[in-house]
């Protein structure tokens, strides 16, 4: 059986290659030259040009450069054994060799551009010249690349943008690239035109605050914070911002404090909308790092007042002539609403309502995705919930106190969650709360990610013959505890909430036949050959599917890498009962004695399988 996917060829390796100080080598004095060479100097690379003619024969813009000292400009006519006909291709290769071997630091890369036409160039290398020249590279082991001639080069040169700063203008440290592998170049060009414009125009100021947030959070903790910075930096941090961690303490140790912080920028980096992450000021990125305010502001209001004012669908009242604040008459409300799996399309008439016309302050929690966010008016203050690891309590906290705030001056709160208000999202607490200080909240229902996430996934919470009910729980208890998870139950679909995070401690639950295991589970152990699926940001274009059986599944979600929050657990025959021809005979008498084949039909020979994205229909909606 095949465990892990096999490795199909015909791809590139991607890297990021940080080339500051470095020498790159480019051959040829044309426009594409000069387009190598600014990439190098982005890069901060120290540039040599070897141009055929020297700065006489070299386009505009490398003249200047050269003449700005930005790059060292040669003439390749001029070198000792270069060659000035094309029946003499070998001797420009023996010429760049002596140049590099000269060279008083070394060449890291070469770039081979010469060998296209040029409206300006009366040169064109012949293919014969430029593998000589490729030889001589590889002989002292540097890299080279090719201009269309791809069976010469050892790397190519993707389609690339570098984002501004939707402020200052400046480049920002945002770049993307895409490579079709040599198979449209033109169409390379395009995709990634299509990538720039569907992302939003503050995504380079997004990336700028993220790194400014990291510096902050790893910049006090002294040598032992700047080690455990370095642990959770992008290579070794772990695969989920949500990895289980003991709640805040009072008094931390250096290390304690960094390690707290960077995975409170992880959890920014994943949850708060692009343009938020753009508008982060100095006093917002300490708030966030030390934990003094719970919540965030998106955006203020119009009139420039720090706080926001009645809603003109929900007030009479008019400003003074004076543009004094005029306290309402009327007193608050406090909405909790359901915002749904994540589509938009999935709002209730009554939730897009609050959103869009009786909503003076949005308080939404961190899960609500921007394109939900997105809806709401502009001149609406929306403020997001900073529950981060180890500190959700104290977040709690400070959101229903910020609601009760707001309502006492005559706002309209709408308290926004995800999926269904009362499944998981603490809405009984706040009811009570807010009862406790004078406001009986209208709860809004919405459509409930337990029961709307499995659908997307193609799987049937309950099924005729294959699962005949269906459970909901939670992987974690409050603060962090261990909950016990419900017995196997052959016509049983169990769905878990907030468990992807946990999952050895969940598989570990399910299956143990140990007492202390069995403590935490109310039933009998689940087979190893148990369907179960992990759906993650269900509803949602980057919506990922992995199934498997719970023998495999935690070395399938290793497989993937990286994470995407937030995700759902689904175990039971339900998961493979609409597969392919369906299977409705799950529950028929002796049933269990086919089950092999079934999952031999479901997975085929691999031990798992990864679906991508929404169902294409979903795209009109």
């Amino acid at each position: 059986m095949e465990v892990f996917p096999a490795p199909i060829g015909g791809a590139s390796l991607l890297l990021s290659f940080k080339p500051t100080k470095k020498d790159i080598l480019i051959i040829g004095g044309n426009t594409l030259a000069a387009k190598r060479a600014f990439a190098a100097l982005e890069a901060d690379a120290t540039v040599i040009v070897l141009a055929r003619g020297g700065a006489a024969a070299a386009c505009e813009e490398l003249k200047w450069r050269a003449n700005q000292g930005q790059l060292e400009l040669y003439d390749l006519d001029a070198l000792p054994c270069s060659s000035a006909t094309l029946s003499d291709y070998w001797r420009d290769a023996k010429a760049v060799d002596t140049f590099i071997y000269t060279r008083p630091t070394r060449i890291h890369l070469v770039c081979i551009t010469d060998t296209v036409a040029s409206p300006k160039a009366t040169y064109r290398r012949s293919y014969a010249s430029a593998r000589e020249i490729a030889r001589e590279c590889r002989h002292r082991r540097i890299p080279v690349n090719v201009t269309d001639m791809p069976d010469l080069c050892d790397f190519s040169f993707m389609s690339t943008h570098r984002f501004a700063g939707a402020d200052s203008g400046q480049p920002s440290a945002l770049q993307v690239g895409v490579t079709t592998n040599g198979h449209g170049c033109r169409l390379a060009g395009r995709i990634r035109r299509d990538i720039v414009a569907n992302l939003p125009k503050e995504i380079g100021s997004a990336v700028e605050s993220v790194g400014k947030l990291r510096e902050l959070a790893k910049s006090t903790g002294g040598a032992e914070g700047e080690e455990a910075a370095q642990e959770l930096d992008e290579d070794g941090a772990p695969d989920t911002p949500n990895e289980p961690v003991p709640q805040r303490k009072n008094e931390e140790s250096a290390e304690e404090r960094t390690r707290r912080r960077m995975k409170w920028v992880a959890q920014v980096s994943e949850y708060w909308p692009v343009r938020k992450l753009a508008r982060l000021t100095d006093e917002e990125m300490d708030a966030i790092l030390d934990g003094r305010d719970g919540l965030s502001g998106i955006t203020r209001p119009a009139s420039g007042s720090s706080s926001p004012t009645p809603s003109q669908g929900d007030s009479e009242i008019s400003s003074s002539l004076h543009d004094l604040s005029l306290v309402p008459s009327r007193r608050g409300r406090i909405f909790l609403v359901g915002s749904g799996p994540g589509h938009p399309s999935l709002l209730t008439v009554a939730t897009h309502a609050a959103l869009t016309k009786h909503a003076d302050l949005v308080l939404s929690d961190k899960l609500v995705p921007d394109a939900v966010l997105a809806l709401i008016p502009a001149h609406v203050e929306v403020r997001i919930a900073r529950k981060f690891p180890g500190n959700a309590e104290g977040a709690q906290m400070e959101l229903m106190e910020a609601a009760v705030e707001a309502a006492k001056r005559g706002l309209t709160v709408v308290r926004l969650k995800q999926g269904d208000p009362t499944v998981y999202g603490r809405a009984g607490e706040e009811v009570i709360y807010f009862r406790a200080h004078g406001f009986e909240p209208v709860v809004v229902p919405g459509v409930t990610s337990a029961l709307a996430g499995p659908i997307f996934a193609g799987i049937p919470v309950t099924q005729r013959g294959a699962a005949e009910s269906f459970i909901v729980c939670t992987g974690v208890g409050r603060q962090g505890k261990e909950v016990k998870l419900p017995g196997y139950e052959r016509g049983r679909t169990v769905v878990i909430l907030m468990g992807v995070a946990r999952l050895p401690q969940v598989l570990d639950a399910l299956q143990s036949q140990l007492p202390e295991a069995a403590q935490r589970r109310d039933g009998p152990a689940y087979p190893a050959s148990i369907p179960i699926a992990i759906i993650e940001r269900a509803s949602m274009p980057d919506q990922r599917v992995i199934s498997s059986t719970l023998k495999d599944i935690a070395a399938a979600l290793e497989s993937v890498g990286e994470q995407r929050p937030p995700g759902m657990i689904v175990i039971g025959w339900s998961v493979l009962s609409l597969w392919d021809k369906g299977d409705m005979s799950i529950l028929e008498d002796q049933a269990e004695q086919r089950d092999g084949d079934r999952l031999r039909k479901w997975l085929g020979e691999k031990s798992w399988r990864i679906t991508e994205g929404l169902n294409a229909e979903w795209e009109d909606w």
